[in-house]
């Protein structure tokens, strides 16, 4: 009858063994990143808060320094024009009747393609009929990824503001005539500051210009957090 033998440094031998990088590689996956946004894109939103629901026009240029979302309330009125610049600059603006304007003085640029750096993994959900990996950053957004394309599906801020990406189109880029902020847009008195923002009884609305400063305060925590 055979005797098996123990060895006093077997034990020893495999904790060496499972604490190798080798064995670490094989027991557990690295957890993926987000992909970079690519320098140049356009995507077409569906943005839900609170069921108020609106279409978003997304013109991202990196190259060029400046990022459009033209935005189409559900049953409403004229497009609303949100032009930002990398000094920190925003214009929001319609392009019909009554013509007027409000610019903002952010005290952050646009968001870099790489802003997702640093995210949280949080593992894989099906989100919009789509496998997506999911990432956290910041506390502040909640961003999905679709596995196979590496595609942006969903993002949802903290406030609920939820971004449904309906189109993607990489290297899509604006004619440049299409980024002219309206000379209507240079008067006096329509410029607010972040200060402002802050403290929106500082200020009153201007030329009948109707703008949700919760969204432009949400947009520049948004750029304080997880951007430049």
């Amino acid at each position: 009858m055979a005797v098996a033998l123990f060895h006093p440094l077997l034990p020893l031998l495999m904790l060496s063994f499972l604490l190798s990088p080798a064995a670490a590689t094989t027991t557990q996956h690295q957890a993926p990143t987000p992909e970079p946004w690519p320098e140049q894109f356009h995507a077409v939103l569906f943005m839900n808060y609170s069921n108020d629901l609106s279409l978003v026009d997304l013109w991202y240029d990196w190259p060029g320094g400046r990022n459009l979302h033209i935005i189409k309330d559900q049953l409403g009125g004229p497009r609303l024009f949100d032009l930002e610049w990398n000094n920190g600059t925003s214009f929001f603006y319609p392009k019909e009747e009554p013509l007027s304007c409000r610019s903002v003085q952010l005290d952050v640029g646009l968001l870099t393609p790489n802003w997702l750096d640093g995210a949280t993994y949080l593992g894989r959900a099906r989100v919009d009929s789509f496998l997506c990996d999911a990432w956290t950053k910041a506390d502040f957004i909640w961003y999905y990824q679709d596995v196979d394309t590496k595609r942006p599906v969903k993002w949802v801020f903290y406030t609920g503001r939820t971004a449904h990406v309906m189109t993607y189109e990489v290297g899509a880029v604006l004619e440049d005539s299409a980024w002219q902020t309206p000379a209507y847009c240079f008067q006096k008195n329509n410029t607010t500051t972040v200060q402002q923002l802050e403290n929106p009884e500082m200020f009153p609305f201007h030329n009948g210009l109707s703008i949700n400063h919760n969204l432009i305060r949400q947009k520049t925590m948004f750029r304080r957090s997880l951007g430049s």
